[in-house]
């Protein structure tokens, strides 16, 4: 397919690889231009200057930005280079809300939107393993699932225009649970006066397993939380989350809670830390 980009970080770069290394045409735009450069040079991408530059001509147009803001922004930059028939992915975490006025505004134009965040990380993109949790159009969706897939492993299909946002919400109310009674494991295990790696042994085979334990139990116990999804996204993603359960009801005291902990490694100086510096805040 011929496909545009928008978004060359950490994760929207490892995955625009994978779509070259796949076969697929793709233009990479990035908000700096020596990024896309850069990316363009290292993969044998095509570099576009602008987002109607990296979007003409494009069967698929995939973005991975930051905030809704950057969302309007891009997408209202790359429709005029669409053509109709054409679809938008995307990665961003976002609203719920601007992923179905994102749509309207697609749908005005003959263009399909798909909001599809994604779990993984930057390993899961680095790797081509990332999960999808996709809202909006299912045709729309299996006409580029095959191009998507190139830095996936599975691809779900939730429902309407905002259903893939509001399945990462739920992923990341599970995670901000689970991370939380990580770090306070890990805390009594060194209070108690437990060898952390041996309590691991002991713990990480039964009912208390689960993917943060495999990969951050470790380095939480050392005190090191350069390994991931940084402290600042995450409160993004909550605040996403809990303005929505305001809307719908839900009640999330302990994701409130949690949130609040994540400010708290923020005033720690842990604005780009991992999610398990949690541990951070509890002493030893």
């Amino acid at each position: 397919m011929r496909i545009g980009f928008a978004g060359l970080g950490i994760m929207g770069g490892p995955m625009a690889r994978h779509l070259i290394s796949a076969g697929h045409e793709v233009a990479g735009y990035n908000r700096s231009p020596d990024k896309a450069k850069a990316w363009a040079g290292a993969h044998g991408g095509r570099f576009a200057a602008t987002l109607v530059e990296a979007a003409g001509g494009a069967d698929l147009f995939i973005l991975c930005v930051g905030k809704d803001d950057d969302v309007r922004q891009v997408v209202t930059g790359a429709l005029p280079g669409l053509k109709a028939g054409a679809v938008i992915v995307d990665h961003t975490t976002t609203s719920a809300k601007v992923a179905r006025e994102m749509s309207g505004l697609c749908a005005a134009c003959g263009v399909a939107f798909i909001d599809a965040p994604v779990s993984g990380g930057q390993a899961g993109a680095e790797n081509g393993q990332l999960s999808v949790m996709a809202g909006g159009d299912s045709a729309a969706l299996d006409t580029v699932r095959p191009a998507v897939m190139a830095y996936s492993k599975a691809i779900q299909h939730m429902g309407p225009s905002g259903s893939g946002q509001l399945t990462k919400m739920v992923n990341q109310i599970a995670i901000a649970g689970v991370v939380q009674g990580l770090a306070e494991a890990v805390h009594f295990a060194r209070v108690a006066g437990l060898d952390t790696d041996a309590t691991y042994d002991a713990i990480s085979r039964g009912a208390a397993q689960s993917w943060q334990m495999d990969n951050r139990w470790k380095t939480a116990a050392k005190g090191e939380y350069e390994f991931g999804f940084a402290v600042d996204w995450m409160r993004k993603d909550l605040g996403l989350v809990l303005d929505e359960a305001r809307s719908n009801g839900a009640v999330l005291s302990l994701t409130a809670l949690v949130d609040q902990f994540y400010a708290e490694v923020q005033a720690l100086g842990g604005n780009r830390w991992d999610t398990s510096s949690l541990k951070a805040r509890l002493k030893p």
